[in-house]
């Protein structure tokens, strides 16, 4: 139980030092382009301490559940003193406020990449792409007519170990059997499967090609059906995670990321969907494990992860969890920074076709006209919040099922 308390803090943890990064990169962007920055606090409620810099006050709050980065005249409803008029954030151009504004969510996928990275360098990617890299090779392989005899991993004495008789070594990969190519580990099954006796298998080692002779042995194996089936067996399994180099790991971090995203936007759309799924799991449901989670219910896996010893669960979650408010952030709809994007963009081609026309710029949007939209984008969000969280609560999604 300590250990997985531990793992909660340690995840919870991590969300906060993502937010305050997230507000950090708000302020430095800011910063750099003049703008007058007036405070910088991670968390909300009662102040624990502050102290000034400058111009800017940082400090910490008690509630450690989020942070804000105070620029003066972040839209033109904002009061601003005399002396802050002419460095208000409204009268800077409109790519200065667009990157200022998506400043905050540049800072998680950087955060989400470097979580990758040191998985990467550390103990590896996991092998989405589903490529024949081997990560065992057995002491023999046997035939056997059920599935418990089958999973059984005792040799006998005349059992053969093609794979390691031939000098097939872990983290060796596969890319012909045969003289087929092996593109995934589905081709490298099938290619085994249908072989028989010495078969030639081509593989990368440390990058360099090589090429191996295995003597693909012809065992007996279960069916689906209850029946048995013969098939050709080498005897290795698949690597569930990539292991890299420090060089190497830079593009497998960024390849892996660009797979993230994509998976994290189609979530995304996915998510209205998945609510009433969310709710009937309320109600007593089996909870669904590709509903959304809450912070709350992240926090839960993230302990249990690091119970069970699964390092590499917790930091995809993290990663996983980086990504999502990143893109989430940027959606345009207000109060999120991707609301007041679209409303900066708004302002720039309206004004380019009042010129076309002759016309004056129309000025700073007025954001009081968008209170409601921005009320209801509001109702709409803790409403979502409140049902993840209590159903994280009463109906958690758990690694291992009890």
């Amino acid at each position: 139980m300590l250990v997985y308390i531990l793992g909660v803090v340690l995840f919870a943890l991590g969300i906060c030092v993502s937010v305050a990064l997230h507000e950090a990169g708000h302020m430095v962007a800011a910063k750099s382009f003049g703008m007058k920055v007036r405070r910088y606090f991670v968390g909300f409620g009662p102040t624990v301490f502050s102290f000034r810099r400058g111009e800017t006050e940082y400090g910490l709050k008690w509630i450690p559940l989020g942070g804000f980065c105070d620029i003066a005249g972040m839209t033109a409803l904002d009061e601003v003193k005399p002396d802050e008029a002419p460095r208000a954030m409204w009268r800077f151009r409109t790519w200065k406020r667009t990157i200022v504004l998506a400043a905050g969510s540049f800072t998680h996928f950087v955060l989400g990449f470097v979580v990758l990275y040191l998985m990467a360098v550390t103990m590896g990617l996991p092998n989405l792409a589903d490529r024949p890299v081997i990560n065992e090779v057995s002491d023999c392989v046997r035939s056997a007519t059920t599935a418990e005899a089958w999973n059984d991993p005792t040799c006998g004495a005349g059992d053969p170990a093609p794979a390691k008789a031939a000098g097939l070594r872990p983290g060796d990969e596969v890319t012909s059997v045969g003289g087929t190519p092996t593109d995934t580990w589905q081709d490298l099954l099938g290619a085994v499967q249908t072989a028989t006796g010495p078969t030639q298998v081509e593989i990368l080692r440390d990058g360099q090609p090589q090429t191996l002779t295995i003597d693909v042995a012809r065992v007996t194996r279960p069916t689906g059906e209850g029946g048995t089936e013969q098939v050709g067996a080498i005897g290795a399994s698949q690597a569930p995670m990539l292991p890299y180099g420090a060089v190497a790991a830079l593009g497998g971090s960024a390849a892996f990321t660009g797979d993230l995203l994509v998976q994290t936007w189609e979530r995304l759309l996915e998510f209205p969907e998945k609510i009433p799924a969310v709710v009937d799991a309320i109600f007593g449901a089996e909870r669904d494990p590709e509903t959304p989670v809450s912070v709350v219910g992240a926090s839960r896996i993230g302990g249990e992860a690091v119970e069970q010893g699964l390092w590499e669960v917790f930091l995809l979650l993290l990663a996983s969890l980086n990504f999502f408010v990143g893109i989430f952030n940027l959606l345009p709809l207000l109060p999120l920074d991707g609301g007041h994007i679209a409303v900066t963009w708004y302002e720039r081609v309206r004004d380019w076709l009042r010129k076309l026309r002759g016309k004056a710029a129309g000025g700073p949007v007025d954001y009081s006209k968008l209170n409601a939209v921005t009320g209801v984008v509001i109702l709409i969000g803790g409403a979502i919040v409140l049902l993840t969280v209590t159903a994280d609560i009463v109906n958690p999604i758990r690694l291992i099922q009890p």
